[in-house]
């Protein structure tokens, strides 16, 4: 009666190893990005990083554009 310990442990394992799946819902398509009005550099030596969408867990949010020191 060896079997049954070890279709236990296999069970239990398998049990154990599955619990840990997350499986994440599918994400709705990213929306098209939003149009944005560069303002002047705050100095030479600046260059702009244009705004984009960020998957924050369950929806798409905004990261708007900024100015970036060139080095």
């Amino acid at each position: 009666m060896k079997t049954k310990p070890m279709l236990l442990t296999a069970l239990f394992t398998s049990a154990a190893l599955l619990s840990a799946c997350v499986v994440e819902p599918a994400r709705p398509p990213e929306p098209a990005p939003r149009v944005e009005v560069v303002p002047p550099a705050p100095s030479p030596g600046y260059h702009w990083v244009k705004g984009h969408y960020r998957w924050e867990g369950n929806h798409w949010a905004w990261v708007p554009g900024h100015w970036v020191a060139a080095y």
